[in-house]
């Protein structure tokens, strides 16, 4: 009896540490798992259920006097005719920070080099860096700052032709404007090139692919196209240790209109006019670019759609089978030679060619793309296309 009752009494210690692991752990976890699956759930529902964004629409619109406040920037540097007089099949914003020449210079030299697509790709595309005031650093005046980073604008400018700059500040919080700038310069100075594309300086982009992929869509007569990864049913985030915390003062909704992640994105010449028309009327307050583009696009009737090769916030696997497809990836810095280099090799098509080719790389697209790690660049689905 004394021998069961030691058992018993163990046996109960056991349940009761479990127990008390087990709470402490929801505990812990309990804001985190409220963030990422009950707001996300409440967003859902929103979205679908509810789904009252016309009402949100009416709420944001605001007097165009008023509007204009979030573009009515003096421009720093400009080139007004950079599309004047040549068919331009698409207007390639790339979103950048005073201090990123050398991204910069890695673009001109990699996937945005005008020339290499006038001359290999026979199309014409315009490649132009979008980006703000300097900043200043805390540990010297202003002033300075401003006038040394911006004097190596001037100067970088000079050299290359490619930098539209306005007097707001160049900062997180100003993204949405740097997407008005976009949109308002097309509408004013590239109104005729068919596709305008934004992107981020880290992006790899595969030109060939994309050039080949547009002169398709062009030549169907598509309207009412946007394209990248489309995140649907997105929920605000209202942590305030994120960057992307969003009060509810600013937006007080369960849910975002549906939107494509701003690493890169593609529209047509129509969808570029309808949006250029919201911001003349849509309160821009909000600093997430591409919620606000959502939200314009969801105010004039058009719907992203999704396209598996844009990718998200993830790199894209490197390999032969994922380049023959690839459209974009984020995050490529010191590897975009490499990339580009590699990407572009005239033996990837060859290798991945044929009903051989296509069961290898179908394969291999399966084993590198259907695992959790990478489910923010493409989808498994991409495997199979």
């Amino acid at each position: 009896m004394f021998m069961n009752f030691r058992r018993i009494r163990k046996c109960q210690c056991v349940q009761l540490m479990t127990t008390c692991l087990v709470l402490s752990v929801m505990m812990v976890c309990w804001e985190q798992l409220d963030d990422s699956v009950v707001s996300h759930f409440k967003s859902y529902s929103f979205r679908y259920l509810v789904n009252r964004f016309t009402y949100i629409n009416r709420s944001l619109t605001i007097p165009r006097e008023q509007a204009r406040s979030f573009s009515d920037f003096r421009y720093l540097l400009n080139h007004p005719d950079k599309c004047a007089d040549k068919d331009v099949l698409l207007l390639l914003f790339v979103k950048t920070s005073p201090e990123n020449i050398e991204r910069r210079n890695a673009i001109r030299s990699t996937w945005g080099n005008e020339t290499y697509i006038q001359n290999t790709l026979g199309v014409t595309v315009k490649v132009v860096f979008a980006l703000g005031a300097p900043q200043a650093k805390k540990d010297e005046p202003s002033w300075s700052k401003r006038s040394r980073v911006q004097e190596q604008l001037v100067n970088e400018d000079r050299l290359h032709g490619d930098l539209i700059q306005q007097n707001f500040l160049d900062s997180f919080h100003n993204l949405t404007l740097k997407l008005i700038l976009q949109f308002h310069w097309m509408h004013s100075r590239c109104a005729h090139a068919r596709f305008l594309m934004t992107a981020d300086d880290d992006i790899f982009v595969h030109m060939p692919n994309l050039v080949t992929y547009l002169q398709d869509v062009s030549s169907r007569g598509v309207t009412d196209f946007w394209v990248g990864r489309v995140h649907r049913g997105a929920p605000p985030i209202r942590s305030k240790d994120s960057k992307y915390y969003v009060s509810f003062e600013m937006y007080p909704w369960l849910s975002y209109p549906d939107y494509t992640a701003g690493a890169g994105y593609v529209v047509s010449r129509d969808v570029a006019g309808k949006i250029y028309q919201a911001t003349l009327t849509l309160n821009a307050s909000i600093y997430i670019d591409d919620v606000f583009m959502g939200i314009c696009a969801n105010s004039v009737g058009v719907s992203p759609q999704e396209h598996v090769y844009f990718s998200g916030e993830g790199k894209a696997p490197y390999h032969l089978c994922i380049y023959n497809q690839m459209m974009t990836s984020h995050g490529h810095v010191e590897d975009i030679y490499d990339l580009w280099k590699t990407a572009t090799d005239p033996q990837v098509k060859q290798k991945t060619s044929g009903l051989t080719g296509r069961l290898y790389c179908t394969a291999v697209k399966m084993a590198l793309l259907c695992k959790p790690y990478y489910f923010n660049t493409y989808p498994c689905k991409a495997a199979y296309l």
